[in-house]
């Protein structure tokens, strides 16, 4: 498996390593032990999720807060989506900076980001199945979210603004800069 790092720190490009042939391919998606000795992270992935969407549905931007603040190694399974990550921890060099990375399913690419990020994806292809594993679970008193569109983050989600679909909840979020509530850096 290949790492790549991105320009923020902690944020991390996962390549699997792929066996194809005729037949079709084969990887290992995660191996907790290849995984702690590739990134340095020891992580213990407690929750699996998986969401199928359509063209156009925009998923974030999410994150968790403290106690139930959550890393998250996401994939795509099928189809194609613009994954980002946003960093929220206050006193963060790259507070309010993002990462955006395209994952298919040719591409294989996992995408792990840290706790202390909003999480969002666009879907770019008709459809889309999504997986990721969380290190913390789930717990509806601890969601906060930051709106999609904040002009402060300047995301290009690479889907016409005309084309979103979201969520009732996630069209009424705040902006970062009022979000008031924040991560501190060591979380």
């Amino acid at each position: 498996m290949g790492v790549i790092k991105t320009e923020i720190e902690g944020v991390l490009i996962i390549e699997p390593k792929i066996f194809g042939d005729e037949r079709g391919y084969f990887y290992e998606s995660y191996n907790k032990e290849r995984f702690a000795a590739e990134t340095g992270l020891d992580i213990d992935f407690v929750q699996d999720n998986q969401s199928k969407s359509c063209y156009g549905v925009l998923r974030g931007l999410h994150f968790q807060k403290p106690p139930h603040a959550q890393s998250k190694l996401v994939r795509v399974v099928k189809g194609a989506v613009l994954d980002v990550a946003v960093d929220i921890r206050r006193g963060s060099p790259t507070f309010g900076k993002h990462v955006a990375v395209e994952l298919t399913e040719e591409n294989h690419r996992q995408f792990f980001i840290p706790r202390g990020f909003a999480h969002g994806f666009a879907v770019l292809s008709d459809e889309a199945i999504f997986q990721y594993k969380c290190d913390n679970l789930y717990a509806p008193g601890s969601e906060g979210s930051i709106i999609w569109n904040d002009p402060d983050l300047a995301i290009d989600w690479r889907v016409p603004a005309d084309k979103i679909i979201l969520s009732e909840k996630d069209k009424h979020h705040p902006r970062l800069k009022d979000a008031g509530w924040l991560f501190d850096m060591n979380i």
